[in-house]
């Protein structure tokens, strides 16, 4: 399993959070996700051979968000 951390603009309460958080988990090898609302930074647990970076940049911004 690899680690990283997306940097996202946006999130302005605790729906967003949550958005955040259920679109990560919705793709196929992610396995944890933890949002910092007030840093706006979202750790992420994932097998990139079935999860790459551009999938999760791509599952956050579809929720609205940007990925920076």
């Amino acid at each position: 399993m690899e680690k990283t951390t997306l940097q996202v603009t946006g999130m302005t309460c605790g729906h967003c959070e949550k958005a955040v958080k259920n679109a990560l988990l919705s793709v196929e090898g992610v396995s944890e996700v933890n949002v910092s609302l007030k840093d706006g930074k979202v750790d992420v647990g994932y097998d990139s051979r079935k999860a790459p970076v551009e999938k999760l940049k791509e599952a956050v911004e579809d929720q609205g968000f940007d990925v920076v």
